[in-house]
């Protein structure tokens, strides 16, 4: 099992102390400096402007977007990026912008790439979306083509933040996670798909075995409620969907998201709101749904991803969470139903986590100069 690295205040402070620097990307491949005690070092590879998703080709290349609209193939070994036209106007404020990036799990044989994004409506309303459309090289550069929206926000709402708008597949069925925009009550709106993950076709029709399917419209599209800000989405080993989310002032979850269940906001959360108002913790209604680990101080949890590479055999069925305010690698291990972080690696912001084709792990930092650094065993 992972090192324990559970850290105190005293032992981040020295941490920064050492050095985990910052250098900048045009050296690629450069180092980064890490403490002597990780069990992986640190390499630059490419260097971004608020960079959000990355996905894996087949060929070894990777989709990464940026926040302000900006999707790419990267050569991530080289560093060097194709850019793609076409991509659709997004609204760029604050935390919209392009999302998540995923291939069809037969995009061999169809070419589909999923991508969300936030879009304008009337009256400054916004919403996240989700396109699904292919990607053409020619000798002249890179396009999207057949796109197709298959999949939005209900309803559309003013404000810039707590979209979600994660993508995750499995056994034919699109799943996609949806903040609830700031605005508290419709996570318990079943009327609203906001606050909620969906499950979808992968066309985006709804399946007739969802939960709430009989209540059509909507509702039909949901499979859990009760969320806040989910930021991460993903399948374990067992094919066990789980989530992580931002709680409000601290509270941060990691869910086991079970269909037809409400897990609580903004009835309940171990967080407060942000005015000092309490809420109340998740152990006084039992009839919600608690987390199975959750973070305060919060870590701000951007992403998550199930490791299952040989490269890091102690990472082996271990999650591995994307943690901005957290500024960390955060690792979550397993026993049965029960969660809890077994380490913590002091990084900067950290807005996403991929397992590469070869068992390394990718990581794309936050912020305008967002490197993408691969992460290999030390030693």
């Amino acid at each position: 099992m992972p090192i324990n690295r559970l850290f105190t205040a005293a032992t981040l402070i020295a941490l920064g102390a050492c050095g985990v620097s910052k250098q900048s990307a045009a050296d690629h491949l450069a180092p980064i400096d890490l403490p002597s005690d990780y069990p992986f070092t640190a390499t630059v590879h490419a260097q971004f402007n608020e960079p959000w998703a990355m996905t894996f080709l087949p060929d070894g290349r990777a989709l990464i977007t940026e926040k302000p609209g900006n999707l790419y193939i990267v050569a991530v070994e080289k560093g060097s990026k194709i850019p793609v036209s076409g991509v659709p106007t997004v609204a760029y404020k604050n935390q919209g912008g392009l999302g998540d990036v995923v291939l069809h799990p037969d995009y061999a044989d169809n070419g589909w790439v999923y991508i969300s994004y936030v879009r304008g409506g009337r009256n400054n309303a916004r919403g996240a979306v989700v396109i699904r459309a292919k990607v053409n090289e020619t000798d002249a550069g890179a396009s999207l083509s057949d796109i197709e929206e298959i999949w939005r926000q209900v309803p559309f709402t003013t404000g810039a933040g707590h979209y979600g708008h994660r993508i995750a597949f499995k056994d034919g069925y699109l799943f996609i996670s949806s903040g609830e925009r700031q605005k508290f009550t419709p996570s318990q709106d079943m009327t609203a798909n906001l606050g909620k993950v969906v499950r979808l076709f992968p066309d985006g029709s709804i399946p007739e075995d969802n939960p709430f399917a009989d209540k059509g419209g909507v509702t039909a599209q949901i499979w859990s409620l009760g969320h806040r800000n989910p930021l991460g989405l993903a399948f374990d080993a067992n094919g066990q969907l789980w989530n992580t989310e931002m709680g409000p002032r601290h509270g941060d979850e990691l869910n086991k998201v079970e269909p037809g269940n409400n897990y609580g906001y903004p009835l309940v959360s171990n967080g407060n709101h942000y005015d000092g108002r309490r809420i109340p913790d998740h152990d006084t209604r039992p009839d919600l749904d608690a987390p199975a680990t959750y973070w305060v101080p919060a870590i701000s949890p951007s992403s998550l991803m199930f490791y299952n590479g040989e490269r890091f055999p102690d990472w082996q069925g271990s999650a591995l969470i994307g943690g901005l305010s957290g500024k960390a690698l955060v690792v979550v291990d397993f026993d049965g139903d029960t969660a809890a972080e077994s380490a913590r690696y002091p990084m900067e912001r950290v807005r996403e986590i991929e397992q590469g084709p070869e068992g390394a792990v990718w990581l794309l930092e936050d912020g305008e100069e967002g490197r993408l650094l691969k992460l290999t065993p030390r030693g």
